[in-house]
């Protein structure tokens, strides 16, 4: 899959493609009906699909200091993706300049002239252009214009999550706030992830038999509500089942906010200065401060059992 970041890194070559645009944040299963029939359209049309996204979140520079937490940072976003069979991922940055073209600029300037759309595929409430005025019906009208096809597909999915509220970012961000990973998977149609670098922290769960990956998480990030969390640690390719904390120990009086992913049963790991993800499976335990050491040992003992056993055989 070819990823393009910017107008200027699509080939001068490029012929007629299929095209869908939005933020895709977390391509959840909402998403991936959309991109799904994108890339279906393209093979009956024998072109390339291609989702056109952006960075910073849109909503950043509009309204700046408003960058919701991200589901997926746009590496992630481009392999999901891929998965799902698209030929090209274009970021576009999205800056003050960008944010004041009108619809009918957008158009020509993204779909016609740099990507030669055949079609665009669309979910029904598709926003786009200067202060979000343009929709899928000016989509369609310039379409007639510019000798492209609109069509929109559905993607509303409902399910058990959110009380059965229609999938979106917005309501998978707001599970994966409230600690609801289960939920938040069901939408995603795969456990929700955190990235990030390990650093070295107060090596504490070293000193207690349990030691931790600290991961320093991307900027933005989604990350869950405070707790403890059986789920997965992927480092180096090999995915591992953990038991994860994510809070400010409250046991040691802590203040600054961690994920930390104790891999069950491994010793001798060393994963500092590794990019790593983290997968949440099911939320565990709110974090407690507890009466002593050994309480707090014999909670952990409890938690790394609990884990092991929600992640065997997944």
């Amino acid at each position: 899959m070819q990823r393009w970041r910017g107008l200027e890194d699509i080939p001068q070559d490029w012929g007629r493609s299929v095209v869908t645009i939005g933020s895709y944040d977390g391509v959840h299963r909402g998403h991936q009906l959309i991109i799904g029939r994108a890339v279906e359209r393209a093979r009956e049309l024998g072109v390339p699909s291609v989702v056109v996204t952006f960075d910073p979140h849109p909503s950043e520079v509009v309204r700046p200091g408003s960058h919701p937490p991200l589901l997926a940072p746009h590496h992630r976003r481009a392999e999901l993706m891929a998965e799902l069979g698209v030929d090209a991922v274009l970021v576009l940055p999205f800056t003050a300049a960008f944010s004041q073209l009108s619809p009918a600029d957008f158009i020509v300037k993204v779909l016609v002239d740099k990507l030669h759309a055949r079609a665009v595929i669309e979910g029904p409430n598709f926003r786009f252009g200067h202060r979000a005025a343009g929709n899928v019906a000016f989509l369609r009208e310039m379409g007639a214009t510019y000798d492209y096809e609109v069509e929109v597909v559905d993607l509303y999915v409902r399910g058990e999550a959110g009380g059965g509220e229609p999938f979106s970012s917005t309501l998978t961000r707001r599970l994966v706030a409230e600690g609801d990973v289960e939920g938040a998977a069901e939408i995603l149609g795969r456990p929700h992830r955190v990235e990030g670098v390990v650093v070295r922290g107060a090596q504490r769960g070293r000193e207690l038999g349990y030691p931790t990956a600290n991961v320093e998480t991307l900027p933005h990030t989604a990350i869950p509500a405070d707790g403890v969390y059986a789920g997965w640690l992927t480092a180096a390719s090999e995915r591992m089942p953990a038991a994860i904390s994510v809070g400010t120990n409250p046991q040691f009086d802590g203040t600054e906010r961690t994920v930390e992913a104790y891999a069950i049963d491994r010793v001798g790991l060393d994963l500092y200065g590794l990019h790593v993800a983290v997968d949440f499976l099911a939320y565990v335990r709110g974090q407690e401060k507890f009466a002593s050491i050994e309480a707090l040992l014999e909670a952990i003992g409890a938690d790394v059992k609990r884990c092991r056993d929600l992640t065997a055989g997944r």
